[in-house]
Parts: C-alpha cells; sequence; structure tokens
C-alpha cells in the first residue's frame, strides 16, 4: 500500500476510534444504520480478469493435483516467462495445463525404460524432434520459451479450446488430455500473475 493511501486510511481509523471514544456509552444503545461491510484492496497490484482465461469455458471432466514447492515453484517460471514474452494470461493457462499434462509440473530428466522416448523437462519436450538439447529442455525458462514460441505461430490460438491450441504445438497421441487441467491453470494464474 502506497504511503499517502495507508496514512489516509489510518487517518480515518483514528478519527473513528476517537469518535467511539468521545462518544461513550451513547455509541453501545445505538441501532446501526444499514451497515456494509468496507473492503481494503491494494490498489497498485491489479487483478487478472478470470474471464479471459477461460474464454470458451472448460472441455469434460477436471483433475486437480496438489502442487509441492518445486512444482509451485515451476508454475511461477512458467508465467514470468509467458510476461517476458510478451504473451498474456491466456498463454500461460494454455503452457500450465500443458505442462500439468506432460510432467504435472515436474522438470523430469530422463526417466530410463518409463520414458517416453527421450521426452524430457515441464513439456516432455525431445531432443531428437528439435525442440533443443537435453540441458537446454530442462530449463524451465527455456522449454517454456520453445513452448510459447511454438504456440506463437499457431493461427488463432487464442480462440481456439486449450486442448486445440496444446496439441497443436505438442503433437501428443493423446490430444484431449490437455483440457482436464485448464481449471487447475487458470486458478494458478489467477494466483500468481500479479505476484
Amino acid at each position: 500500500m502506497n504511503t499517502i493511501m495507508r496514512k489516509s486510511v489510518f487517518g480515518i481509523a483514528g478519527l473513528a476510534l476517537a469518535g467511539g471514544a468521545l462518544a461513550g456509552p451513547i455509541a453501545a444503545h445505538a441501532t446501526p444504520v444499514d451497515e456494509k461491510p468496507v473492503v481494503l484492496f491494494q490498489a497498485d497490484k491489479p487483478s487478472v480478469d478470470k474471464t479471459e482465461l477461460i474464454p470458451n469455458g472448460t472441455q469434460g471432466a477436471q483433475s486437480r493435483i496438489a502442487l509441492d514447492n518445486e512444482q509451485t515453484k515451476n508454475a511461477k517460471a512458467i508465467i514470468a516467462v509467458t510476461k517476458k514474452s510478451g504473451m498474456d494470461e491466456r498463454a500461460a493457462v494454455v503452457s500450465i495445463a500443458t505442462s500439468l499434462q506432460e510432467s504435472k509440473l515436474e522438470n523430469l530428466g530422463h526417466l530410463g525404460d518409463a520414458n517416453d522416448h527421450d521426452s524430457l523437462g515441464l513439456f516432455q519436450q525431445r531432443p531428437s524432434s528439435g525442440w533443443g538439447t537435453p540441458e537446454q529442455i530442462t530449463d524451465p525458462e527455456y522449454s517454456t520459451m520453445a513452448f510459447l514460441k511454438g504456440l506463437k505461430q499457431v493461427d488463432g490460438w487464442q480462440d481456439m479450446p486449450l486442448s486445440e491450441a496444446a496439441q497443436t504445438v505438442q503433437v501428443s497421441a493423446y490430444p484431449d488430455a490437455y483440457a482436464q487441467w485448464e481449471q487447475q491453470a487458470a486458478d494458478l494464474v489467477a494466483q500468481y500473475w500479479t505476484s
């Protein structure tokens, strides 16, 4: 809260306190007149327009997982890179939902026999498909920027259902699976975009 606003709020609170002390027992017997709660907010932290996060509504049943500190850090990293790239909150929603599907927001290294070919990182990108070196792909900033670069090349991605936009970039064997993470991704963007 800026200094001028803080002084104003504290000044008003001080007047109210002094007025209550001066009114004494009379105020205790007064009948309240249409009391409404006062909501204070921090004016220098704009909120996210939630209607822009899921413009087409969610498709299908939604999944949700509890995130640990590392997963939350990766979600914040995706948001930071999205901002850095000049893309909007919707791009962050598509990116986070994609990462939730591909890796549950975990920066995965080579998983041995459980690995999907040579897929790595937050987006399970493949060095053999030209996404970059293993070191690059396992760098959250690089892998997010690579995903966003692909998303920018999709004409009209902003107006597409999330699964269609993500699938056009990722070319997954399970194209509809991205949609199940849209609500959690939107919630994360709403929570961390302005932080």
